[in-house]
């Protein structure tokens, strides 16, 4: 796996030997960050990476010119991984690597983020609660199928690719009762 394009491009990520980790394959990653950065959702953006995994997609956004990237994994050993991606890239300045349970550190720290990346585990079914508590410009949803989406957001673009399906989100205008603008 590598980082697909920006100042990091050609660079090889680590991956673990285990099949704990399921890394956004380089086509679906490119597709994705073709389509933020036509929205303009990368340059600059303070990035969240939720379920972190090897950090790719955090990488990706760092090394297309976003401004910092928070990275949350649950492993010490996966985040230990996104660490030596990082330096790897030469990101380590630009991020904060997180050992805590995703919905747990997200509801400590609702923050505001311009580009939330979600990519959990595919078994995953908190999306309703996780999207709730989460306060982005745009979030990247990514699993194997089409999640529901609670209301304040506004699903802008869905894209199969094999088995995995991203939506791209941006929360509804003037939702009451949501931070979200």
């Amino acid at each position: 796996m590598r980082v697909v394009a920006g100042t990091a491009r050609g660079r090889r990520l680590a991956a673990p030997r285990d099949d704990a980790v399921r890394p956004t394959g380089d086509r679906v990653r490119e597709a994705v960050f073709n389509a933020l950065h036509s929205q303009g959702a990368v340059v600059d953006a303070t990035v969240l990476d939720l379920f972190a995994g090897t950090g790719a997609l955090g990488i990706e956004a760092l090394s297309r010119g976003a401004a910092h990237a928070t990275f949350v994994e649950c492993s010490r050993a996966h985040a230990a991984l996104v660490e030596d991606n990082l330096a790897t890239c030469g990101f380590t300045d630009r991020a904060d690597v997180v050992v805590a349970d995703a919905e747990r550190w997200l509801s400590a720290n609702p923050g505001r983020w311009d580009l939330a990346l979600l990519d959990p585990p595919y078994a995953y079914d908190g999306w309703t609660t996780l999207l709730a508590a989460l306060d982005a410009a745009v979030a990247v949803v990514e699993s194997d199928r089409e999640v529901e989406v609670p209301a304040g957001w506004h699903v802008g673009r869905v894209r199969r690719y094999a088995g995995t399906v991203v939506m791209l989100l941006s929360p509804e205008p003037g939702d009451p009762g949501s931070s979200r603008p």
